[in-house]
């Protein structure tokens, strides 16, 4: 292609870019006034106990826990984080479910096999899940996930909204009336929305009488750490958290921390502009692979806009939770997305953070991080 045409193109993509930039600061720029944070240990620790106790088993059989997801799209860590600390706790039944049976594809990266439909869930539960963990989906309005929803809703099940999750819970009518949070950039969506719904800053979950919500994506590993303490006791979630590298799983949250402004609205703008830049990367995936730790990783490298990642292996793969993972050999030559066995698993996101920061800069990092809402960990950067 001549040279001023790849010029005119680039410049045009770049005036979009500018364009999606100011409707994204008009869009989330302060409908929600947030209030100082003002954080308070002993505060922190009765709200989780409180949550802990309207979230303790209503029935005396072992529960089960539906992780639902939209087989055209559902959030990776959303889905595979609560899973996989969930099936770790061995405190329920924990099985996933669909629309359809089979292959669900994650995004922004990677995919799952041999997920079960409603009908076959419905007729092994015909009372119901006890618990359902509702995922940000790439559709927060499909019909037949409205549907089931307010079936189990109605059977007795408590909702659980994961980050936008919140969406896909209030389109089946269950944030009408009642306090919640959800990802930073949906809180005026939801509002809007539902009108008499009221949003909770400065904590990364809460619950109003049988509805969860969280904040963004990271949120959901402390709010699974506190349904496996409701249902199988303090040491077991002490235990698990142990195993994940998690050393509190109070609700504490600043939520000032995270919103839009002139300075991360033009980094967007600049991740946007870097097109022409993206590269595919591979993930050596391998039977028994811990779900957190590829989880934490495929999302962030994905979140930087210059990377898809790609699981590579002979074929199917069985992670560490039971869930099938898609994978094909990937070409060679490829680029290798880093992880590290020896850490925990909570622990490869403060590393892979760390990494894109040294490849891409410290402003992509912070990117990523807002978009994870996420305001750090440990510091794992030194070799």
């Amino acid at each position: 292609m001549p040279i001023g045409k790849t010029a005119g193109r680039m410049r045009a993509l770049i005036a979009i870019a500018i364009v999606l930039c100011i409707s994204v600061i008009a869009s989330c720029g302060g409908g929600v006034q947030l209030p100082p944070a003002h954080p308070d240990a002993a505060a922190a620790e009765q709200q989780k106990q409180a949550f802990v106790e309207a979230l303790k088993p209503s029935r005396p059989d072992r529960p089960v826990i539906a992780i639902l997801a939209l087989n055209e799209g559902t959030e990776i860590t959303d889905f595979l984080l609560p899973h996989a600390v969930l099936t770790r706790a061995g405190v329920a039944d924990v099985e996933p479910v669909a629309p359809r049976r089979g292959r669900v594809s994650l995004y922004p990266a990677l995919q799952i096999e041999g997920v079960q439909d409603f009908s076959t869930f419905d007729q092994a539960h015909p009372t119901g899940a006890d618990y359902v963990i509702v995922p940000a989906l790439l559709d927060d309005n499909d019909p037949a996930v409205t549907a089931w929803l307010n079936q189990q809703a109605e059977r007795g099940a408590r909702i659980i909204g994961i980050c936008a999750g919140a969406l896909v819970v209030g389109r089946a009518g269950l944030l009408d009336g009642r306090q919640f949070v959800t990802h930073w950039y949906y809180r005026d969506t939801v509002l809007d929305r539902h009108p008499g719904a009221v949003y909770v800053p400065h904590q990364r979950y809460v619950i109003d009488g049988d509805v969860a919500t969280t904040t963004g994506v990271t949120a959901s590993v402390p709010t699974m750490l506190a349904l496996v303490e409701a249902i199988g006791g303090p040491e077991k979630a002490q235990a698990v958290a142990a195993e994940l590298g998690v050393e509190s799983w109070t609700p504490v949250h600043d939520s000032s921390l995270f919103g839009l402004n002139a300075g991360r609205a033009w980094n967007y703008v600049l991740t946007k502009a870097a097109f022409w830049r993206h590269e595919r990367w591979k993930v050596d995936v391998y039977d028994g692979m811990d779900d957190i730790a590829l989880a934490f990783a495929a999302d962030a490298w994905s979140r930087t806009g210059r990377v898809s990642v790609d699981a590579s292996a002979a074929g199917r793969v069985k992670l560490r939770s039971g869930l099938e993972l898609v994978a094909q050999p990937a070409a060679q030559g490829t680029p290798a997305v880093p992880l590290a066995p020896a850490l925990k698993p909570v622990q490869q996101l403060d590393r892979t953070l760390c990494e894109i920061g040294e490849r891409f800069g410290e402003a992509r990092r912070e990117w990523v991080m807002l978009e994870l809402e996420y305001a750090g960990g440990s510091d794992t950067c030194a070799p």
